[in-house]
Parts: C-alpha cells; sequence; structure tokens
C-alpha cells in the first residue's frame, strides 16, 4: 500500500511517518514491507501520484485541499486531512487507521461503479 503524506517542507511530516511506520512494525496484523510511505511537498503530487493508495494531508496544507482533489479524484485515490490534534501529537496509529479506512471505503466505491457499469 502507498501512501504519500503531503506537506510543506516534510520536517513534521517526516516525524509522523517515522511514527506510522512504528506503528505498523509493531502491529501483530499488519507488515512493514507491505506499505510504501513517502514525504513529499504537496506540489511534487502530480509527479508522485502513480500508484498511490491513499494521500494524507498535512492540517497545515489543509487550505490545499482543492488541489489535492483535483490531482486525486480523476485517478479515484482517497486522501484525508490529517486532523490537528491527532498531527500535533504524533499520533501515527489513528493516521494508519485513517488511510486503511480510507483505502477499504475506495475500493468498495470502485466495486459498486464497476458493478453497476456491467
Amino acid at each position: 500500500m502507498k501512501i504519500i503524506l503531503a506537506c510543506v517542507a516534510g520536517l513534521s511530516t517526516t516525524m509522523m511517518m517515522d511514527s506510522m511506520k512504528k506503528v505498523i512494525n509493531d502491529s501483530k496484523k499488519l507488515d512493514l514491507k507491505n506499505f510504501e510511505l513517502e514525504a513529499i511537498p504537496a506540489e511534487q503530487l502530480p509527479a508522485e501520484i502513480e500508484g498511490t493508495d491513499v494521500v494524507l494531508i498535512a492540517p497545515q496544507i489543509s487550505y490545499k485541499k482543492d488541489f489535492v482533489e483535483s490531482v486525486t479524484k480523476p485517478r479515484n485515490i482517497p486522501y484525508v486531512i490529517i486532523p490537528q490534534e491527532t498531527y500535533g501529537s504524533m499520533d501515527g496509529a489513528t493516521v494508519v487507521k485513517e488511510a486503511l479506512i480510507a483505502q477499504r471505503k475506495q475500493e468498495i466505491k470502485n466495486k459498486e461503479q464497476d458493478g453497476g457499469s456491467k
């Protein structure tokens, strides 16, 4: 599962990514080998979006939601704006959970769309 964390410059987002990696690594159900986590400036999203399953938006760039949506929506890639409280506490467990939920919801939506067009 490829998860992109969109941010401004990357220091705090790298800290969040490390927290997420620790959660995945410590999990009995998840395997870090199945995850690719990448922190990039939001402007690089069009160049890095290929193969992405979920985009996470750092709260300090939530104003770029429309830009992120313009890149993700045509590709049926979900995005989640990380809540400020979750981000501020570097709660990697909640962020991983939100990413997994967003991906699952998108899979269900895609199946419904595929089933309705046949």
